[in-house]
C-alpha cells in the first residue's frame, strides 16, 4: 500500500486509485432506448399527477 512518511515518523496511507479511461459516447441503439426511457418516464409523471388530482 503506498504511503509517506511525514515529520516524527507519522505514516499517510493514501487509497489505491482506479485506472482512469475514456467513456464513449451512446450508440444509436442506446440513445433510442435513453429516449424511450425518457417518455416512460414522463407518461408515468404525468399519470400519477392525473389520479392524484382525481382522487383530491
Amino acid at each position: 500500500m503506498p504511503y509517506t512518511e511525514e515529520e516524527g515518523g507519522r505514516l499517510n496511507n493514501f487509497a489505491v486509485e482506479p485506472k482512469v479511461y475514456k467513456a464513449e459516447p451512446p450508440n444509436k441503439r442506446q440513445q433510442i432506448q435513453y429516449i424511450i426511457l425518457g417518455l416512460g418516464a414522463v407518461v408515468l409523471v404525468v399519470g400519477l399527477f392525473f389520479v392524484a388530482f382525481a382522487v383530491s
